[in-house]
């Protein structure tokens, strides 16, 4: 059926899913894979780098926390250049900035090269994932967007468990460098692979009359069960506000609380995920575990994470942030209670991972509603903001870690500090939930109804 004035927001939703977005899901769960790993591997890398420098137990602390300063920063700046010039550009050289910076850890010599190499990795990750979100929601049917978004960051957690697994079998004989040749050359090849097999989102190509051919082509792959004229028109129902920094429009009357809460879930999630993250390999060791067994419980976690995505996924559809608030409600008790000295291997690790779930799944619900709550126009710009102030939070968990570590505070005692943003995290999502309902009359996120 020949079809001369296609509603863009209609074709994607009303598609199946297919092969399309298969490769798609495979292609940005790649990006995720390596941008989960990156941030990971320092941690892993902790451990023996302060051996072989002779550290002091968390002078890492600034280190850790680079890459995320970085990622305040890269958030918005690559959100803003993937709202001017394209998700699938701004998805590649945030590949290709934080692959180079990895890579060029192997040769640093000292904790100042680190921070800065740190830093710029950090830019990259953090342009990383507002863009995968915006493109995997653009090219997404409706029915199952949630879903997809979460899957495409289960790859955050396959790969923060990956540097688990190189700590395990490589360190020992290669030394903690080869965590850095794997962060760095990955990420660049997959950045080569995404310039020939990655999509631009259809939204964003229908914005633009000179890219007419590409909304066409496009089109024809995304919608394979209709026929489209070569002077099809492609219309899309997308409010103003592509330019600029996109604070006006996420600060707009009907979205303003939605999004100051919106951050606050972020901060308060990722201050949690990033002190756990940073920190669970040293800790454990002080825990009296063998540096395998704080290897394999740290990478519980983040396979607890990929369980909780695919649960999230399920449920984030129907439930929104009340399904969020619940995760962060089990969070708590079970962050608290992994530094309890009561607990054997098996019940440190059973915890471990049952934190993940709940941590990680309740910060893939908030990436995913976040990427549904905001227009085409400025989508990347508003989950760059959200991101940029997320890392507030996660910035601080790693310093606020260091700080107790350095002032030697007991094991118990860091375990209750990281349970406590969780459990505020909790309230905000509670809330949140509440005020969509108020908002829009159901808990499920609907990404047309902010635009109004």
């Amino acid at each position: 059926m020949s079809r001369p004035d296609v509603d863009v927001e209609r074709l994607v939703d009303e598609q199946r899913l297919g092969l399309f977005n298969l490769k798609l899901l495979v292609w940005s769960f790649l990006a995720m894979l390596a941008d989960g790993y990156e941030i990971s591997a320092m941690a892993f890398a902790g451990p023996e780098l302060t051996r072989s420098w002779g550290l002091a137990p968390g002078a890492l602390g600034p280190v850790l926390s680079a890459s995320l300063i970085g990622i305040f920063a890269g958030a918005p700046l690559l959100g803003y250049v993937g709202d001017r010039f394209g998700r699938k550009s701004a998805i590649v050289a945030g590949c290709l900035v934080f692959g180079g910076a990895t890579l060029a850890m192997v040769a640093a010599s000292d904790l100042g090269q680190l921070f800065v190499l740190r830093l710029i990795a950090g830019i990259g990750i953090g342009g990383l994932m507002p863009n995968t979100v915006s493109l995997t929601s653009e090219l997404s049917p409706r029915r199952h967007r949630a879903t997809l978004i979460v899957l495409m960051f289960t790859g955050i957690t396959v790969g923060g468990g990956a540097p688990s697994l190189v700590s395990a079998w490589l360190v020992p004989e290669f030394g903690w460098p080869v965590l850095f040749w794997i962060g760095g050359v990955v990420p660049i090849a997959i950045a080569a692979g995404l310039v020939f097999a990655l999509p631009e989102s259809v939204k964003f190509l229908a914005r633009s009359t000179e890219r007419r051919g590409e909304v066409l082509d496009l089109a024809r792959r995304l919608r394979p069960d209709l026929t489209f004229a070569d002077d099809t028109e492609f219309r899309i129902r997308e409010s103003a506000g592509a330019g600029g920094t996109g604070l006006a429009q996420v600060f707009a009357v009907r979205m303003r609380w939605i999004t100051l809460l919106l951050w606050f879930c972020f901060a308060t999630t990722l201050m949690a995920n990033y002190f756990l993250n940073s920190w669970m390999p040293i800790l454990f060791e002080q825990a009296g575990l063998a540096s395998e067994q704080a290897a394999f419980a740290t990478g519980l976690y983040h396979i607890g994470g990929t369980a909780g995505g695919l649960l999230i996924s399920v449920l984030l559809d129907r439930y929104g942030f009340a399904a969020i608030a619940v995760f962060l409600f089990v969070a708590g008790p079970a962050v608290a209670a992994i530094g309890l000295h009561a607990w054997a291997f098996p019940g440190l690790a059973a915890l471990a991972l049952v934190a993940g779930v709940c941590v990680l799944g309740a910060q893939f619900g908030n990436n995913a509603a976040g990427g549904m709550l905001y227009p085409t126009a400025f989508r990347a710009k508003g989950l760059g903001w959200a991101f940029s102030a997320g890392r507030l939070g996660s910035v601080l968990g790693p310093l606020i870690g260091g700080v107790l570590i350095a002032r030697r505070w007991p094991v118990s005692g860091l375990f209750a500090v990281a349970a406590l943003p969780v459990a505020a995290g909790a309230v905000g999502a509670a809330i949140l939930a509440r005020l969509t309902w108020l908002r829009f009359g159901t808990l499920q996120i609907d990404d047309r109804r902010p635009e109004d």
